[in-house]
């Protein structure tokens, strides 16, 4: 076998995302909440970043970027060496060097001061954060185990029921068979512990708890009721699965009773907790904060006014301004200082200005996306869902004049708060079906029709899928399936025919 080396050219292309370009696209999809946790990290790892003063600008970053970009020791600074060659330039150096000195002790103590002072503010800070923070509760694990230690009980019954505790889960249901948590093996108790263990537990609160299906579940909140719910609990044990079918009038006539009586039954069941470990375990929920605001023209906004009665601004009024700290800038350009403070300086320098440019493109970029929304969705914000527009993102890349995939960057986590309410701002993308007057309708537009109209039929006699899709033409939605009418009702989570007819 034959082995030689030989040179070969190839021509290729291939696109290389600068460092520059990724943190300006990770900058853009940020929220305002994470754009802030972003600045607050950048602030505590570079040094020559600080919080500008309200009302002062950038303008030494501008100036020092021009002078300090590029690799370090290849930047001309345009300072001046100590050179000494008469009295006069001795005077001229040294006082040079005094004025550099002062400008340095100044800085220093002055950095020195806040410093002190920000540790001071930064302790109280996070002391008041610790003080505020709330509490993280208690999970159903731990606030059922807190009443298993007070039961009256053996100690052999006590072990059997921290064993069926470690087996329920968050909704409050034993998701195993008592057999499967006995073995022969086992000496600290027996089947019979775990029997009378289980009906202590399902004594305990929230009430429901420790039952093994939502008929069991159901049979113990009535049970622990002070009130008689002697015909529920009949109702529940021999008919909850025609219940879940709405088969009322055959309910009533085994039970030998009105639907009536059966449907005050049901009202009264509705104050019952088919997951009652949810009440104890529930996960906190958080407000929503929007990014983007429109209000009416008439407001007094002085942002610039889309293409209909509204404007729009970014709600980064807490996004605080930043600057490149001057006495750093003027310590990267003086040549008396040793190559490597300068260089490190100087690429602090350059990662500030990255920063501070992709913050801005980004505000530019948001703005400018969210003004062609809003003057596309005009009528939406007008008058409500039923005039929302199919709009694909290629729409309004074209019109801001950017990269579709900048526009879904930019939209996305993002909300906005409208006369409509807070709302993704993704939602107000989307496609939509031809009417009869040849015009687009979105199907969020669409849907809200399929809801106006399941509102206001005759609930004795609610309408069928077809039924819907018939009445869906009436209002101008042409040529829709009556497969497409039972996915939108899936998806708005609208029950079928049967289960939203009344009695």
């Amino acid at each position: 076998m034959k082995m030689d080396m030989s040179h070969q050219m190839r021509l290729e292309q291939r696109m290389k995302l600068a460092p520059r370009m990724i943190q300006s696209m990770e900058i853009l999809q940020l929220t305002t909440l994470a754009l802030l946790e972003k600045i607050e990290a950048e602030l505590n790892s570079n040094p020559v970043l600080e919080v500008a003063e309200q009302g002062e600008s950038d303008t030494t970053a501008d100036s020092t970027m021009e002078q300090t970009v590029g690799q370090p020791g290849e930047v001309e600074t345009g300072e001046k060496d100590l050179i000494i060659k008469s009295d006069q330039d001795k005077a001229d150096g040294f006082e040079r060097l005094n004025d550099f000195a002062e400008r340095t002790d100044d800085y220093l103590h002055r950095t020195e001061v806040s410093k002190r002072t920000g540790d001071s503010e930064e302790s109280d800070r996070k002391l008041e954060a610790m003080n505020n923070t709330p509490d993280r509760g208690r999970s159903l694990h731990d606030y059922l185990t807190e009443q298993w230690q007070l039961a009256d009980t053996d100690e052999k019954t006590k072990k059997a029921g921290q064993a069926i505790i470690d087996y329920i889960d968050e909704k409050g249901y034993l998701k195993v068979r008592l057999e499967q948590l006995h073995n022969k093996d086992r000496k600290d108790f027996a089947m019979e512990h775990l029997e009378q263990a289980l009906q202590l537990i399902q004594q305990l609160e929230p009430a429901g708890v420790g039952a093994r299906d939502a008929k069991e579940c159901l049979l113990i909140q009535m049970a622990q009721s002070s009130e008689d719910m002697s015909f529920e609990m009949e109702l529940v044990s021999k008919y909850l699965d025609k219940l879940l079918e709405n088969k009322l009038p055959e309910i009533a006539k085994k039970m030998n009773c009105s639907i009536e009586r059966v449907k005050e039954a049901l009202l009264r069941m509705r104050k019952l907790d088919t997951s009652p470990g949810l009440v104890i375990s529930k996960e906190q929920s958080f407000p929503i904060r929007p990014d983007i605001i429109v209000v009416g023209a008439e407001d007094g906004s002085t942002e610039l006014t889309t293409g209909g009665n509204f404007k729009v601004y970014l709600a980064d009024k807490s996004v605080p301004a930043l600057r490149i700290n001057e006495n750093y800038a003027g310590m990267a350009k003086d040549k008396k200082l040793d190559t490597k403070t300068r260089d490190f300086l100087k690429t602090n320098i350059l990662s500030a200005r990255w920063l501070l440019d992709a913050i801005e493109q980004r505000k530019q970029t948001l703005l400018r996306v969210s003004q062609a929304v809003v003057g596309r969705q005009r009528e939406f914000f007008e008058k409500g869902t039923m005039y929302l527009k199919p709009l694909p993102m290629s729409e309004i890349a074209k019109m801001v004049g950017v990269h579709v995939a900048t526009v879904s960057r930019a939209v996305a986590g993002k909300y906005i708060q409208s006369p409509q309410g807070i709302m993704p701002l993704r939602d107000l993308f989307g496609g939509g079906m031809e009417t009869d007057s040849g015009e687009s309708e979105s199907f969020e537009a669409i849907r809200a029709k399929m809801q106006q109209i399941i509102d206001s039929e005759d609930k004795s006699k609610p309408l069928s899928d077809d039924a819907i899709k018939k009445k869906l033409e009436q209002m101008g939605v042409k040529d829709i399936a009556r497969r497409t009418v039972a996915k939108y009702r899936k998806i708005m989570n609208i029950p079928t025919t049967r289960f939203r007819k009344r009695f």
